[in-house]
Protein backbone atom coordinates (compact mmCIF):
# COMPACT_ATOMS: atom_id res chain seq x y z
CA UNK A 1 0.00 0.00 0.00
CA UNK A 2 1.38 3.37 -0.95
CA UNK A 3 0.36 6.96 -0.17
CA UNK A 4 -2.17 7.07 -3.03
CA UNK A 5 -3.85 3.91 -1.71
CA UNK A 6 -4.03 5.53 1.73
CA UNK A 7 -5.66 8.65 0.26
CA UNK A 8 -8.16 6.49 -1.64
CA UNK A 9 -9.01 4.56 1.53
CA UNK A 10 -9.45 7.74 3.56
CA UNK A 11 -11.82 9.19 0.94
CA UNK A 12 -13.82 5.96 0.64
CA UNK A 13 -14.14 5.63 4.43
CA UNK A 14 -15.62 9.11 4.65
CA UNK A 15 -18.04 8.60 1.76
CA UNK A 16 -17.91 5.53 -0.46
CA UNK A 17 -20.54 6.79 -2.91
CA UNK A 18 -18.16 9.31 -4.49
CA UNK A 19 -17.70 8.98 -8.21
CA UNK A 20 -14.46 7.63 -9.63
CA UNK A 21 -13.89 11.03 -11.23
CA UNK A 22 -14.20 12.80 -7.88
CA UNK A 23 -11.82 10.37 -6.13
CA UNK A 24 -9.45 10.43 -9.09
CA UNK A 25 -9.28 14.22 -9.01
CA UNK A 26 -8.48 14.14 -5.31
CA UNK A 27 -5.65 11.60 -5.67
CA UNK A 28 -4.37 12.53 -9.12
CA UNK A 29 -5.43 9.43 -11.08
CA UNK A 30 -7.69 8.82 -14.06
CA UNK A 31 -10.63 6.41 -13.72
CA UNK A 32 -8.98 3.24 -15.08
CA UNK A 33 -5.89 3.15 -12.81
CA UNK A 34 -8.03 4.30 -9.89
CA UNK A 35 -10.54 1.48 -10.47
CA UNK A 36 -7.65 -1.04 -10.65
CA UNK A 37 -6.32 0.19 -7.31
CA UNK A 38 -9.75 -0.04 -5.68
CA UNK A 39 -10.24 -3.58 -7.05
CA UNK A 40 -6.78 -4.57 -5.73
CA UNK A 41 -7.67 -3.16 -2.30
CA UNK A 42 -10.89 -5.20 -2.36
CA UNK A 43 -9.23 -8.40 -3.60
CA UNK A 44 -6.49 -8.15 -0.97
CA UNK A 45 -9.14 -7.83 1.74
CA UNK A 46 -8.14 -4.34 2.83
CA UNK A 47 -11.58 -3.14 1.74
CA UNK A 48 -13.93 -5.71 3.30
CA UNK A 49 -17.15 -4.22 1.98
CA UNK A 50 -19.16 -1.10 1.34
CA UNK A 51 -22.11 -0.28 3.56
CA UNK A 52 -24.72 2.34 4.34
CA UNK A 53 -24.44 3.79 7.84
CA UNK A 54 -27.85 4.11 9.46
CA UNK A 55 -29.10 6.45 12.16
CA UNK A 56 -29.87 4.16 15.14
CA UNK A 57 -32.61 6.48 16.44
CA UNK A 58 -34.44 6.52 13.11
CA UNK A 59 -34.39 2.73 12.69
CA UNK A 60 -35.54 1.87 16.20
CA UNK A 61 -32.22 0.98 17.83
CA UNK A 62 -31.71 4.07 19.95
CA UNK A 63 -30.45 2.32 23.08
CA UNK A 64 -26.79 1.28 23.16
CA UNK A 65 -25.80 -1.11 25.95
CA UNK A 66 -22.31 -2.36 26.70
CA UNK A 67 -22.27 -5.84 28.20
CA UNK A 68 -19.20 -7.38 29.77
CA UNK A 69 -19.21 -10.96 30.89
CA UNK A 70 -17.12 -13.70 32.36
CA UNK A 71 -17.50 -17.35 31.53
CA UNK A 72 -17.36 -20.42 33.71
CA UNK A 73 -16.05 -22.52 30.81
CA UNK A 74 -12.92 -21.59 28.87
CA UNK A 75 -12.69 -24.70 26.73
CA UNK A 76 -12.26 -24.27 22.99
CA UNK A 77 -15.53 -26.04 22.12
CA UNK A 78 -17.51 -23.82 24.51
CA UNK A 79 -15.84 -20.64 23.28
CA UNK A 80 -16.48 -21.62 19.65
CA UNK A 81 -20.12 -22.44 20.34
CA UNK A 82 -20.72 -19.30 22.42
CA UNK A 83 -19.02 -17.00 19.92
CA UNK A 84 -20.84 -18.56 16.99
CA UNK A 85 -24.23 -18.19 18.68
CA UNK A 86 -23.86 -14.63 19.98
CA UNK A 87 -22.24 -13.33 16.77
CA UNK A 88 -25.43 -14.23 14.89
CA UNK A 89 -27.74 -12.20 17.14
CA UNK A 90 -28.78 -9.04 15.25
CA UNK A 91 -28.80 -6.91 18.40
CA UNK A 92 -25.04 -7.39 18.80
CA UNK A 93 -23.21 -4.77 16.75
CA UNK A 94 -19.74 -5.33 18.23
CA UNK A 95 -18.35 -8.40 19.98
CA UNK A 96 -14.84 -8.89 21.36
CA UNK A 97 -12.99 -11.50 23.40
CA UNK A 98 -10.86 -9.70 25.99
CA UNK A 99 -7.82 -10.08 28.17
CA UNK A 100 -8.10 -9.07 31.79
CA UNK A 101 -10.90 -9.60 34.29
CA UNK A 102 -13.71 -9.92 31.73
CA UNK A 103 -13.81 -12.48 28.95
CA UNK A 104 -16.07 -10.67 26.47
CA UNK A 105 -17.59 -7.30 25.72
CA UNK A 106 -20.62 -6.76 23.51
CA UNK A 107 -22.17 -3.60 22.17
CA UNK A 108 -25.89 -4.20 21.91
CA UNK A 109 -28.32 -1.96 19.99
CA UNK A 110 -32.00 -2.22 20.90
CA UNK A 111 -35.09 -0.02 20.93
CA UNK A 112 -35.56 0.29 24.68
CA UNK A 113 -35.08 -1.31 28.10
CA UNK A 114 -37.77 -4.03 27.60
CA UNK A 115 -36.02 -5.03 24.35
CA UNK A 116 -32.72 -5.21 26.21
CA UNK A 117 -34.35 -7.34 28.92
CA UNK A 118 -35.43 -9.86 26.24
CA UNK A 119 -31.84 -9.89 24.93
CA UNK A 120 -30.44 -10.29 28.46
CA UNK A 121 -32.68 -13.29 29.16
CA UNK A 122 -31.43 -14.92 25.95
CA UNK A 123 -27.83 -14.31 27.00
CA UNK A 124 -28.11 -15.64 30.56
CA UNK A 125 -29.85 -18.77 29.28
CA UNK A 126 -26.57 -19.91 27.71
CA UNK A 127 -24.94 -22.52 29.94
CA UNK A 128 -21.47 -21.43 31.04
CA UNK A 129 -22.13 -17.68 31.07
CA UNK A 130 -20.99 -16.30 34.41
CA UNK A 131 -20.91 -12.76 35.74
CA UNK A 132 -22.58 -10.17 33.52
CA UNK A 133 -22.29 -6.42 33.87
CA UNK A 134 -24.16 -3.86 31.78
CA UNK A 135 -23.73 -0.16 31.14
CA UNK A 136 -26.34 1.87 29.30
CA UNK A 137 -24.90 4.60 27.10
CA UNK A 138 -26.28 7.98 28.13
CA UNK A 139 -24.75 9.95 25.27
CA UNK A 140 -22.78 9.07 22.16
CA UNK A 141 -19.85 11.46 22.09
CA UNK A 142 -17.94 9.89 19.22
CA UNK A 143 -18.69 6.99 16.92
CA UNK A 144 -16.58 6.42 13.86
CA UNK A 145 -16.04 3.67 11.33
CA UNK A 146 -12.99 5.48 9.94
CA UNK A 147 -9.61 3.83 10.59
CA UNK A 148 -6.44 5.94 10.60
CA UNK A 149 -4.60 4.88 7.46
Amino acid sequence: MDEIDRKILTLLQKRCDRSLAEIGDAVGLSSTPLWRRIRNLEESGIIRGRVALLDPQKVGCALAVFVTLRTRDHSTPWLTSFSGTVALWPEVSDFYRLSGSNDFILKVRVADVPAFDRFYKKLVAIDGVGDISTAFALEEIKHSTILPV
